[in-house]
């Protein structure tokens, strides 16, 4: 009798228990010396390892087959070897999900799970395993998003994220293990949309204790400076071109008029479908505000020590704008979190990230028109007293503007001017924030000996002048005097080699697609 027949003759007349033993004794009697074994074992194994080979199409015989010797194997994994039993296991670890059938698959990964659970021995091949399926295989991937792919789709990608959640459950080192398979195994920008996409969406559904410790990598990923997508040519004169605009309509500012969408890029159009799969993961969480809350204080853990001082990110902050626009305790954390870390009451922060995060927070409070004006002003009032308490330590009667030594100053003063030129309208409409506005000290810092007006960009300082002299937020005429301010040595010193003066992380979101979702 051939192994095949005898497999066969013991599914239909054995119990599924003296299957899974017949199965445990053949795994049993091939650990050893290849001239030992017994012929007949040997064709039982090398069977076995046939109906389990990755690449076969199996008929409906075989299917079944498949099933009960997964089943066995799951009740036997003590017993496999991975000297003896290499061949299997490279089967195992080799399968694609996408191609078993939908109760075949339930097997299968159980006995993955069950591999994993084995000390020492097959954790890092069975999380390298499940992440490999992350994304269909080549063929499948280019239909994966029709509507006729969906169900199945979701279907394997909430068994791979239930099966790596049990793995993290069981085993302590999965999670840190999890992070080092998905940081090798993240999609790089020379792999296909669908890929990338493919990936990122099964990641971002792993339970919330893995997602702690994998969050880093996609916004590492999303991470993409200006110039890997646009050429110089592309970006100039957006921000002056919105300058125009204000004076027209302050609240269309951002909108489609003055918005250039970069289409037509590979690179882009990756970038662009990786946002909204991130945007419609966060847009999901809305209904659970507390989880919503908690993946928050992550992504502001990652985006402190991998965003905010990377100056030419051009994307991946837009993934905290994005979920600051969800959910206001969010949003007005954000503000003051970037002002703690400007203002640096403990001191543990080195110059350039104060520049970045202030920076940040004038981009914030001029983009985000979900903020509330009280939350503006708040912040504002905060901003401005830091900058009147620096001036009133500068205790050289020779002080001069020095844009290198007061860099901070420099930074601070013209987050002010920047978020005025966006919010100053409509903080005039509230008659006591008005009024806190005006108790500000915000001309006597303008005219102090360190000349802010003189070293801030031109185009601000003219702007934030043109309505605050409309406004009747300055009565001396003092101020005048600088109104058509030009570009200095000074600015140009201030902003440095990397032009941090003319940083604006929140500046209009040119990806078309992602933008639909209000991103900006």
């Amino acid at each position: 009798m051939g192994a095949e027949q005898g497999y066969e003759d013991m599914q239909g007349t054995f119990r599924d228990s003296e299957v899974f033993e017949f199965v445990g004794k053949v795994l049993q009697s091939v650990r050893m010396d290849p001239f030992l074994i017994d012929i007949r074992d040997k064709d039982y194994y090398d069977y076995m390892l046939g109906i389990i080979d990755p690449t076969k199409k199996r008929s409906t015989d075989d299917e079944a087959m498949f099933v009960t010797i997964l089943r066995a194997l799951s009740q036997a994994v003590s017993k496999i070897d991975t000297v003896y039993h290499h061949a299997l296991l490279h089967n195992i670890f080799t399968m694609c999900v996408w191609h078993l059938h939908s109760d075949t698959r339930v097997v299968f990964l159980d006995l993955i799970t069950r591999l994993a659970a084995v000390a020492d021995q097959y954790l890092r091949e069975c999380l390298q395993m499940l992440v490999n399926n992350f994304t269909p295989p080549g063929p499948l991937i280019r239909y994966i998003e029709e509507p006729r792919w969906l169900p199945k789709k979701e279907k394997i990608y909430s068994q791979l994220q239930e099966s790596l959640k049990m793995i993290s459950d069981t085993v302590p080192l999965a999670p840190r293990m999890l992070k080092d398979i998905i940081d090798r195994s993240m999609p790089k920008l020379f792999d296909s949309k669908a890929k990338m996409v493919s990936f990122v969406k099964c990641m971002l559904g792993l339970d919330a204790v893995v997602w702690d410790i994998i969050g880093s990598s996609l916004l590492e990923k999303v991470n993409i400076t200006w110039e890997d997508i646009l050429q110089d040519e592309h970006n100039k004169g957006i921000f002056d071109m919105e300058l125009e605009d204000l004076a027209e309509d302050e609240d269309n500012l951002g909108q489609e008029g003055t918005k250039v969408h970069f289409g037509g890029n590979m690179c882009a159009e990756k970038l662009d479908g990786l946002m909204v799969v991130v945007c419609e993961h966060l847009k999901s969480r809305v209904e659970e505000p507390e989880r919503l809350i908690k993946e928050f204080v992550t992504l502001k853990a990652i985006f402190k020590s991998h965003v905010l001082r990377v100056h030419k990110s051009k994307f991946a902050q837009f993934i905290m704008f994005y979920a600051c626009s969800l959910h206001p305790e969010i949003g007005d954390g954000f503000a003051n979190f970037l002002t703690d870390i400007f203002i640096d009451k403990d001191k543990n922060e080195d110059a350039i990230t104060r520049v970045s995060a202030v920076s940040y927070v004038g981009s914030y409070l001029s983009r985000a028109r979900f903020i509330s004006v009280n939350i503006v002003v708040s912040v504002l009032k905060r901003l401005v007293d830091w900058c009147d308490y620096y001036c009133g330590h500068q205790l050289d009667n020779g002080v001069t503007a020095n844009p290198i030594k007061h860099q901070l100053f420099y930074a601070s003063c013209q987050a002010v001017m920047y978020v005025l030129c966006f919010r100053l309208r409509s903080i005039m409409d509230y008659p006591n924030l008005k009024q806190q506005l005006f108790r500000m000290r915000i001309r006597d810092i303008l005219v102090h000996p360190l000349q802010p007006l003189k070293v801030c960009l031109p185009s601000i300082v003219n702007e934030f002048l043109r309505q605050a002299t409309a406004a009747s937020l300055f009565h001396a005429p003092a101020i005048s005097m600088h109104e058509d301010a030009v570009e200095s040595d000074l600015s140009k010193a201030f902003g440095g080699l990397n032009r941090l003066d003319m940083f604006f992380p929140f500046d209009p979101y040119l990806l078309k697609e992602s933008d639909r979702n209000d991103i900006s």
